[in-house]
């Protein structure tokens, strides 16, 4: 019986940290996944000329996961016309945060994207765009720094915390 709940332990323990390192994997992949969105969204408003809700439904058809529902969220949400573009952005961000695997300085920058969505000409829609872009580019930078530096030891981790707790307990 004291073997099955040492298994046990060390069985949380790990895919507790596996399951930290899978965040530390992910979140560069939604920031690159976000930068690739804003750089469609940019092309369907700039040069496509494209409403923005058709746009952002666009954008999500070519994603996939979590960054894709936020851009189907906001669609869906302009489509209702109950919310102003920074309004139908604000919910959609708040709707899907929890599956990001983004920061809170992430979602600033997307705040103050949203902030400013809507309200400009084409020329500044574009500059606002060109900056986000740029603030998850060293976002992105600095998540892969992280998860080069950290995944390894999350994991490891995990499997040590488990043996840790045991043999305290023995």
């Amino acid at each position: 019986m004291r073997w099955l709940g040492a298994l046990l332990i060390v069985c949380c323990t790990t895919a507790y940290g596996f399951y930290q390192a899978r965040l530390l994997k992910e979140r560069p992949q939604h920031i690159r996944q976000l930068r690739s969105a804003l750089q469609s969204l940019e092309a369907e408003i700039v040069y496509g000329q494209t409403p923005l809700a058709k746009a952002s439904i666009n954008i999500s058809k070519q994603l996939n996961g979590p960054v894709a529902a936020l851009f189907a969220s906001f669609s869906l949400k302009l489509t209702e016309r109950k919310a102003t573009a920074n309004e139908a952005w604000e919910a959609a961000v708040e709707e899907t945060w929890k599956s990001l695997s983004l920061k809170e300085k992430e979602k600033e920058v997307l705040l103050q994207f949203g902030a400013t969505i809507g309200t400009m000409d084409r020329n500044h829609q574009q500059k606002q765009l060109k900056l986000t872009q740029t603030h998850l580019e060293r976002d992105e930078e600095e998540a892969r720094g992280l998860q080069e530096r950290y995944e390894k030891m999350y994991k490891t981790l995990g499997v040590l915390a488990g043996l840790l707790i045991i043999i305290l307990m023995m």
